[in-house]
């Protein structure tokens, strides 16, 4: 388990220090050169930015239709998504769109209380659920411009309503129906994922312990408005250590950006009441790599706060992880050694978020 009970400094809120309106932001937060974001300079508007490729946005609605043309075509673009680009935005998902506005909108609400009623849930690195401001215990590091909540949906034995915040009022009924469409969505997405392979449509699911036993958990990413963006990251790179990720993304502020094939940082700007579905490291190891999980960071605005909703959907903890056999012969041979996702994670909940280094570490000696 956990060896962290608690930070190894005073935790500082990203929100207070942006609502103390300072001219510079504290070196705690300075990012080093190489990892400051390159951003459009603030003098000539310029709506040209220099990279022009966007994620794929695939509309699921030709899965549920009988035309089978528009079915295969659909199976087809997610499969590419997946191999190509580990991201992908997804429109007509079957999720109300009243819905994840009214998510958002209590989670607004929640950040926007007074800082004594938050820090009733304040978290601690020993399950990092509730209201948090800094991923990774090692003492004196860099930290990243943003606080977040984070709670567990699933396995049921992992649900705690208690850590749930409530005020807001209704928050709680919000949250467990927008984790149960979650839940739903991520299901689907497993077995389309497995199918597009050549397996059959319930190998991941069962690779993560069967639909009773997989993970669910929600973080919801507060990013502050902040004097210096040019400093500073709201979310370090780094691939998403789970399985599946969904975030529900702030349409009016863009943040997100992901690494593209020759580097350059894209900026996802995202379709009206879109979800964005991302491949974790979990499954670039259970496909052998074939579906790529890919660096992401946050970039933040000077002049608005942002808000965002991921959705996490992971292995059971204590499973082994390894290629599937199916997908192993000998022109492909397994690229990683077996783990679980429970050590997996300790390694991201110490070191903080940092680009893909950890994947890497497990690459099997050749």
């Amino acid at each position: 388990m956990n060896m962290f009970q608690d930070w190894p400094e005073p935790i500082v809120r990203v929100q207070s220090l942006s609502q103390s309106n300072l001219k510079a932001i504290p070196n705690r937060y300075v990012k080093p050169l190489s990892q400051r974001p390159n951003l459009p300079s603030q003098n000539h508007h310029n709506k040209h930015n220099p990279v022009t490729a966007a994620i794929p946005i695939i509309d699921l609605g030709g899965l549920y239709t009988n035309d089978i043309t528009l079915h295969a075509k659909t199976l087809d673009e997610i499969s590419k998504a997946c191999k190509e680009w580990g991201f992908f935005q997804v429109v007509n998902h079957g999720m109300s769109p009243q819905l994840m506005d009214r998510a958002k909108e209590t989670w607004r609400d929640f950040f926007h209380l007074p800082m004594e009623l938050k820090n009733m849930h304040a978290n601690s690195p020993k399950t990092y659920e509730g209201y948090g401001s800094r991923l990774g215990v090692e003492k004196g590091a860099i930290l990243d411009w943003s606080d977040y909540y984070y709670l567990h949906y699933c396995p049921l034995s992992l649900k705690d309503y208690t850590k749930w915040p409530s005020p807001p009022l209704h928050c709680r009924e919000i949250l467990e129906d927008y984790c149960k469409e979650m839940v739903k969505l991520c299901e689907n997405l497993m077995n389309i994922l497995s199918r597009n392979l050549g397996l059959q449509e319930g190998i991941l699911q069962n690779a993560f312990g069967g639909k009773e036993e997989s993970g669910g958990c929600l973080r919801v990413n507060y990013y502050p408005k902040c004097p210096q963006p040019e400093l500073t990251l709201g979310l370090s790179p780094h691939s998403d250590p789970g399985g599946l990720t969904i975030l529900l993304p702030d349409e009016q502020v863009a943040g997100l950006q992901v690494r593209g094939c020759d580097d350059a940082w894209i900026t996802v700007e995202p379709e009206p009441h879109a979800l964005i579905v991302n491949i974790g490291d979990q499954i670039q190891m259970l496909t052998n790599s074939i579906y790529k999980s890919i660096e992401h960071r946050v970039i933040v605005s000077p002049a608005n706060e942002r808000l965002s909703l991921a959705f996490f959907y992971n292995p059971k903890g204590n499973i082994p992880i390894e290629p599937l056999k199916e997908l192993v012969t000998e022109d492909s041979p397994a690229l990683y050694t077996s783990t679980t996702y429970d050590q997996y994670r300790q390694f991201i909940r110490t070191q903080g978020p940092c680009s893909k280094s950890h994947i890497d570490e497990l690459r099997s000696p050749r």
